[in-house]
């Protein structure tokens, strides 16, 4: 048995898993006497339980980038500037996909590094699409020519709607999250909506109950869909043997000639303030995020990398299709989410008015009203001493909450 264990927690995905253990297992090869393990949650459960608890029981945790607000608050993981060298950071932010990198800096430090990018991204059924003689929309009008035909499937559970909805604010030229009071502007969101509508009204029903996950399942499993307009891109659909079927993937269409602008995803590696082993969890990190290791190993063994030589790398193109050059330019269009500390509490709860009024063809102004007193919620100002939880909005004192990293 190791004389060390490391403990980490990642979620359950053959994105989000397999790659871990195999540079975990070959971390053990090179330092037999340190062994890392893992545990997986599903992505309700990582939702479900605040990852603030989590830090006091693993020593690698993936993280969201929009949880980086309350870890700067909290303090309960590392600020990796203060342990990284500034040419391997620089290397990482040089090397970013989108804004990847970026997304876990906040207050000016870096909170994790992004192990993981992602955005939606049109997917698509090729063998399907040539056989019906059908050919892969290019706009907001062929999009929905071809939703007409039932063919066309997209994630609409109340998370992957609200993304949707910051692409269409955008599209509509609207500002979101200007200020304190209103997500954007009345006339902006109503338009967003009315345009989100416009899809989501010939989509199936069912499809208010799928995830991106569910919809490439659902896609790669069945003849059923040949089109997905935008969900949260997986290379493993575009690797041969992975399902039953491939899928193909490629950029957003286009909405009165500009692309539309998606949110960035993704995941990121960061180190527990608690851990009692600190420098073999950076020195783990900085492997694993390497791009030596990115480009090579964590791509091979079902990694989506956040370093950009490995979207690059043709190796990597060829096992998945062309999947990262195909979206790379997605990812460099994508739009960042807020991460003030508190955000999560409106990211959890804003979706739900929204599905409704496009799954019951409610009045969007009513929606509207709804998320911005959710939002108001989540801005609630921090009292001396408190921190904004990121599973609600009540202040809790600090000291019950975790110790100060020198803990």
């Amino acid at each position: 048995m190791a004389a060390v264990i490391l403990n980490g927690i990642t979620w359950g995905h053959s994105r989000g898993i397999t790659p871990l253990l195999a540079l975990s297992q070959r971390y053990a090869e090179l330092h037999p006497e340190i062994e890392i393990r893992w545990k997986k949650r599903s992505l309700q459960e990582f939702a479900d339980y605040p990852i603030e608890e989590l830090t006091k029981e693993y020593d690698l945790l993936v993280i969201d980038h929009p949880w980086v607000g309350c870890a700067a608050a909290t303090r309960c993981v590392l600020p990796l500037n203060e342990y990284l060298t500034e040419d391997y950071l620089r290397d990482q932010l040089v090397h970013s996909v989108g804004g990847s990198h970026q997304s876990y800096c906040y207050n000016q430090q870096q909170w994790a590094l992004a192990i993981d990018a992602a955005a939606p991204a049109a997917s698509y059924r090729k063998d399907l699409l040539e056989r019906n003689g059908a050919t892969l929309p290019q706009t907001w009008q062929e999009l929905l020519a071809l939703a007409k035909t039932g063919k066309v499937a997209a994630p609409a559970i109340p998370i992957d709607i609200l993304m949707n909805f910051y692409t269409f604010c955008l599209a509509h030229k609207g500002k979101l999250f200007a200020d304190t009071e209103e997500v954007t502007d009345k006339q902006t969101g109503i338009r967003a909506i009315a345009s989100m509508k416009q899809l989501y009204s010939l989509l199936d029903k069912e499809m208010f109950g799928y995830n991106p996950i569910a919809v490439a399942e659902r896609m790669s499993k069945t003849n059923d869909y040949w089109y997905c307009p935008f969900a949260y891109a997986y290379s493993n659909y575009a690797r041969k043997g992975y399902a039953t079927h491939l899928l193909h993937y490629t950029n957003v269409v286009s909405y009165k000639g500009s692309r539309l602008k998606t949110t960035i995803g993704g995941t990121g590696l960061s180190v527990s303030a608690f851990s009692k082993h600190r420098d073999i969890a950076l020195d783990f990190v900085q492997m694993a995020v390497s791009g030596r290791c990115q480009r090579s190993m964590y791509v091979e063994h079902g990694g989506q990398p956040g370093h950009r030589s490995a979207w690059l790398d043709e190796a990597a193109n060829r096992l998945t299709n062309n999947f990262f050059m195909e979206v790379l330019p997605v990812m460099d269009n994508c739009y960042l989410r807020p991460r003030y500390n508190g955000y999560l509490h409106f990211q959890d709860h804003a979706g739900d008015p929204l599905q409704q009024c496009l799954l019951h063809d409610t009045d969007p102004e009513k929606a509207m009203a709804a998320m911005n007193i959710i939002y108001r919620q989540s801005r609630v100002k921090e009292k001396p001493g408190t921190i904004v939880c990121s599973t609600g909005i009540q202040p809790i004192p600090f000291r019950s909450f975790c110790r100060t990293p020198a803990g």
